[in-house]
Parts: structure tokens; sequence; C-alpha cells
């Protein structure tokens, strides 16, 4: 199965989570992350798994890529550094900074307990299939 590849945008703390369901147990390594604090830029590139057509049967990964824009600060706990390092993303969530302001932090939360935070002025995020489909090698599996 060939599915047409995803281009999706979040602007709330809703569309985030759809952003975050779509690469829920994404692998990425440490060197696929960049900072570019003049432009508030945080990005990373990841091989999502496309849990839409594990729906279907199949075990398919995709090379995607995410951005955050507006970004002010990053600051990184537990996330292992080097070329060999391997991080799995179970999910990414966003608190507020206030009842009244866009702004707040959003979360990249890896297995192993390591995380990402962005200061964020408000979510303004893009994900973007990359490349065609592979077969993967297994589902992945939670307790």
């Amino acid at each position: 199965m060939t599915a047409t590849p995803l281009k999706l945008y979040a602007f709330d703390a809703e569309d985030l989570a759809v952003l975050s369901a779509h690469l829920q147990d994404a692998v990425l390594k440490p060197t696929d992350i960049a900072y570019l604090a003049r432009e508030g830029r945080f990005a990373l590139v990841c091989n999502r798994f496309d849990w839409t057509a594990a729906e279907g049967g199949e075990c398919q990964r995709r090379r995607t890529g995410l951005h955050f824009e507006r970004v002010t600060a990053v600051k990184a706990r537990a996330v292992p550094k080097g070329e060999d390092a391997v991080l799995e993303l179970l999910t990414i969530h966003f608190e507020p900074e206030g009842e009244e302001s866009p702004g707040g932090t959003v979360e990249l939360v890896f297995a192993g307990g390591g995380g990402i935070r962005l200061v964020v002025e408000c979510i303004e995020a893009a994900m973007d299939d990359l490349g065609p489909m592979w077969a993967g090698l297994a589902t992945p599996k939670h307790d």
C-alpha cells in the first residue's frame, strides 16, 4: 500500500496532539536534531512508523521532517549523544504558560526517560513526509 505523504500543521494543543499521534514511535539520531536560535526554529528528521498502514496489517516507516517556529529556548534532559545513539519518540505535548498567553513549553518525550523542552511564543509546527515508505522490521509494542 502506498499512502499519500502527510503534510500537517499545528497551531494549538489539539493540532499538536494529532502530530504527536502520527509521530509516536518515530526513531531518530541526536545528529538529526537542530536548533537554529537566530531563526527561532527547532527541527528534526525522523523515521516515523505509519500507524495508519499498521491498521491494515502493514509494518512501514517513512522519512519525515518536523519543525517548530517561534522557539526561544531549548533544553535537553537525559538525551544520549553520539552518532550511534537512537531516540524513540513517545509523545509530544504542550504546557501553556498561562490562560491568556499563547506561549508555553512543548515537550518531546523519548523512551528511556529523555526529553527535549522547547520554550515557544506560540504553537507553530509542521510535519512533512519526505519520501516513500519502506517495510519496517516490527510493529512497536507498548506495555
